[in-house]
């Protein structure tokens, strides 16, 4: 790594957009969790907020495909980035990530972003709660936290399948017996034939919790992990009368196949009742030199699709920003969840997959 990298004049700063990165490094976790390093030629500092995440843009099987993953670095460590990724069976991306992306690759990403992070919500006492991969982001903040040698008191509470399945396991035991904010509890949920294990057994539940974290009450809690283990942590915090508004958790991945099938119910009932033709309304591709005529409240990215345009898209609900274009003229109503900032929507952009059309338009792609 040349000097370059040191010169303030020359290095940039990571902002949300379409970023060409490589590979640097790829670290077996465990038998089925890798993490992939990044960086970029040119000097650049990663900054984000800690559990943040990014989107991959990739080419498998000669046909485009966006998916998002948590950040699983701290921008405490500002020269790359990195993310940690389960092998799926039948995860088309993956297990192409495992089986193809290595040290030297180039790829693109887009980001960073995201609302869950623990930025934006300062605490002095944090409980940081995970299921196994989903330890990605409560990760980020605790080495956040850890590096920028914070007094933040840290409840680190993750719930693994067996001991061999405990993503960053050394890290993790390391940093508890360094800092003494910084507390560990793991739960396996089984322990094979042939494995030491002195910890505890089982699943997270109120009482378990009431153990590990008597003052939980008291908290800020991140939580990230399978659909059914967020919603079991959630219906015990209700029931222990948490206040929910300091209750955060990663959970776009859910609402994504909500949303999907919520716009499939609507697409069909748009089929059996088509509008009348006075009634729709004009989208102008200006690039493409495309023009389709579409319902008003149809999202851009659903008229982008009608006209046979692919606008990319990754989450499906203004969270990640992949979908962003620029609208030139005519009017859209959108309700994002922080993919898109202020200043970018004063210079007209917008996010197509939750931006729905109100008039005619014109749109640069």
């Amino acid at each position: 790594m040349g000097s370059e990298y040191f010169n303030p004049v020359n290095t940039q700063t990571w902002a949300n957009g379409r970023h060409q990165v490589r590979c640097l490094k790829v670290i077996q976790e465990t038998h089925d969790v890798k993490t992939f390093c990044f960086g970029m030629q040119q000097p650049v500092l990663f900054f984000f907020k800690p559990g943040q995440f990014v989107t991959l843009e990739l080419a498998i099987d000669n046909e485009q495909v966006m998916r998002s993953y948590t950040i699983s670095s701290a921008p405490s460590i500002p020269y790359s980035f990195s993310i940690t990724v389960k092998r799926v069976p039948g995860g088309k991306v993956s297990n192409w990530l495992h089986d193809n992306l290595n040290a030297g690759d180039s790829l693109t990403v887009h980001g960073p972003v995201g609302q869950f992070n623990c930025s934006d919500f300062p605490a002095e006492k944090v409980l940081l709660l995970s299921g196994g991969v989903g330890i990605t982001p409560v990760m980020s903040m605790a080495r956040w936290f850890f590096n920028t040698n914070s007094d933040v008191d840290m409840a680190f509470v993750h719930s693994a399948r067996s001991p061999e399945d405990i993503i960053y396991r050394a890290e993790l035991d390391y940093m508890s017996t360094r800092i003494d904010n910084f507390r560990l509890h793991v739960i396996c949920e089984r322990i094979p034939v042939g494995q030491a294990w002195s910890g505890y057994r089982g699943y997270l539940n109120r009482e378990l919790l009431q153990l590990i974290a008597p003052d939980f009450i008291e908290r800020e809690i991140f939580c990230c992990g399978p659909a059914v283990y967020m919603r079991a942590v959630r219906e015990f915090l209700q029931n222990a009368d948490f206040d929910m508004s300091r209750y955060h958790e990663e959970s776009f991945g859910g609402d994504i196949v909500n949303k999907e099938a919520v716009a499939e119910s609507l697409a069909a009932e748009t089929a059996a009742a088509p509008p009348e033709s006075s009634e729709l309304l004009a989208v102008h591709f200006r690039t493409s030199n495309k023009t389709i005529m579409v319902a008003p409240g149809t999202t851009l990215n659903e008229a982008a699709a009608s006209a046979s345009l692919k606008i990319p898209k990754a989450c499906g609900m203004g969270i990640c920003g992949t979908c962003k274009v620029r609208v030139l003229d005519g009017q859209t109503e959108m309700n994002h969840n922080g993919g898109i900032d202020e200043e970018e929507i004063a210079e007209g952009y917008v996010l197509s997959c939750c931006a729905q059309i109100q008039s005619n338009l014109d749109v640069e792609y």
